[in-house]
């Protein structure tokens, strides 16, 4: 059996810094005049801890923050890959030391955030690339519903009639005419997960070979079947 991949992806993000100058007295002017200390005003963030004495309203702390649409991009591709099994390793570039940043060749030529690289180095670069289309190309799943393919010879006649006979099955999925030794090939679906060969066979023989202008079928079942479309 071949070694699996390991289902491992990385997620480049650059937050932005901003320095807070939000002016909080020091200690000494927080006690009143008649003894106890004055509450600071509600909602007030915290973001000069660790500051001493009287330092002016002018200096500051570094913290990062995530643009909105980063932030999106991130959540969709954490939930997507929650449901099918992946792991995303969230890297900052922000926050990532100079020699980090310079030794970082996965990033060589990226020009917009955020990134998603897969083990085989193919990536995603920008959120207008984050969709549910692109991320499931990123992170194929074991499809948890059964699909078959059977090739059909039909007798000429009324094809839209033989059409929607074979549209009216919920099993059908996809039907294509061809040109060459079969006529009709149709993608069916099975949801059950206990669904075996013998119940698509015998739901091939049962059903698509009792209509009339079918005349033989030839029926392909997987042992294993991996996806990227989305799925439910």
């Amino acid at each position: 059996m071949a070694e699996e991949k390991p289902r491992e992806l990385t997620l480049y993000v650059q937050s932005k810094k901003v320095v807070t100058s939000f002016y909080r007295p020091s200690q000494s002017r927080m006690t009143a005049g008649t003894g106890g200390p004055v509450a600071a005003p509600s909602g007030v963030a915290q973001f000069e801890a660790g500051r001493s004495g009287d330092e002016g309203a002018g200096s500051g702390e570094e913290h990062f923050f995530l643009s909105d649409d980063q932030a999106r991009a991130l959540a969709m591709a954490e939930e997507l890959a929650g449901k099918r099994g992946f792991k995303i390793d969230v890297v900052d570039v922000a926050k990532a030391g100079r020699i980090e940043r310079l030794v970082a060749e996965r990033l060589r030529g990226v020009q917009n955030f955020p990134v998603m690289i897969d083990p085989t180095g193919r990536r995603l670069e920008g959120v207008d690339q984050f969709t549910e289309e692109h991320l499931c190309e990123m992170m194929p799943t074991e499809m948890r519903s059964l699909r078959a393919f059977t090739y059909l010879k039909v007798r000429g006649g009324d094809l839209d009639r033989i059409r929607l006979a074979l549209l009216g099955f919920s099993e059908v999925r996809e039907l294509h005419l061809l040109t060459g030794d079969w006529d009709v090939f149709v993608v069916l679906e099975f949801s059950g997960p206990a669904t075996r060969k013998r119940q698509v066979l015998d739901f091939v023989t049962e059903r698509i070979r009792g209509i009339p202008e079918v005349l033989d079928t030839s029926t392909l079942v997987p042992e294993f079947s991996v996806t990227k479309f989305p799925v439910g």
